[in-house]
């Protein structure tokens, strides 16, 4: 679902940027105003996981792969304001540690997952979540952020001049479907274990959410350092249809990422290679988002 740099045109990308800017302004603006202190570690370990769980691809249909992108399980457990900073900060991570998306493009990517997609979700979470209802309201809020963020970069692609054929553009959404349903079932079953093992986390009534930031920096951990071995190499949604229709040649690297492909090269083994990075990066997003939300909080105090 990460665009690369290459594909969208430069208009497509200012635009694109500029808006993005702006809406992580706005959301870093009104998270200030609602985010109890309380909460900062749980932005820091809830994007670890979200980061660590992004790196696990599953198979979905057609030879393409698909991997949960966390916007909707953000909102849902952060706030959509937060969840929309957090989104940021892993694309960002992501983007400039592990060449995982451009860096021109992450104007788009923003947009689409971190603004667009987390908006979706908690609206959906917050249409449906009454009483009773929250794991339905959880699989549709991340059925409907996953399948906004994957029609938002099909769209761009086509503005920025790429013609897509009738059957790629079918085939393409269909897999970007089922992967919607399984991000909407990933969602709906990581939102019933937080709220089994914290109980009035998903309603933020709970003031230091301990309990939860400890399953979390467990799963966090054993997905960045061995989830790679039950990984599929199929090519993702968006990787399947820039093979299917030939525009894989014009991608390009605008800047070197010191561990592409999420693979610390300078360890020794596959194994190390890749439990390092993947260690390596949940310990970054971990501070960047923690200080995120520390720098938040006392913005609104300021």
């Amino acid at each position: 679902m990460h665009i690369p740099d290459g594909y969208l045109s430069p208009p497509v990308m200012g635009v694109l940027g500029a808006a993005s800017l702006a809406g992580v302004a706005a959301a870093a603006r009104k998270a200030s105003q609602a985010l109890d202190e309380s909460r900062v570690p749980l932005m820091g370990m809830a994007g670890a996981f979200v980061f660590a769980a992004q790196m696990i691809n599953f198979p979905v249909a057609a030879g393409a792969s698909g991997h949960l992108l966390g916007g909707a399980l953000l909102a849902i457990t952060l706030g959509t304001a937060p969840a929309a900073v957090v989104m940021t900060a892993i694309l960002a991570i992501q983007a400039l540690l592990f060449q995982d998306g451009g860096v021109l493009a992450l104007g788009a990517n923003v947009f689409n997952m971190a603004l667009a997609g987390v908006a979706a979700g908690g609206w959906a979470w917050q249409a449906f979540g009454g009483p009773g209802r929250r794991r339905l309201a959880a699989f549709a809020a991340g059925s409907l952020s996953a399948l906004a963020a994957a029609c938002l970069a099909l769209a761009e692609l086509a503005a920025s001049g790429i013609r897509i054929p009738g059957a790629a553009l079918g085939l393409a959404l269909g897999i970007f479907a089922l992967t919607a349903l399984l991000e909407g079932a990933i969602t709906a079953a990581v939102a019933a274990a937080l709220e089994s093992v914290q109980p009035g986390l998903l309603g933020r009534t709970h003031g230091s959410p301990r309990r939860a930031l400890s399953g979390l920096l467990l799963a966090s951990l054993l997905l960045a350092a061995a989830g790679f071995l039950i990984a599929s190499s199929l090519p993702d949604g968006l990787e399947h249809l820039a093979e299917a229709i030939g525009i894989t040649g014009l991608e390009r690297a605008v800047l070197a990422a010191p561990m592409p492909d999420y693979e610390a090269k300078w360890l020794g083994g596959d194994w190390l290679q890749k439990a390092g990075a993947g260690l390596f990066g949940l310990i970054v997003t971990a501070a960047v988002c923690w200080a995120a939300g520390r720098w938040i909080s006392r913005w609104r105090s300021a």
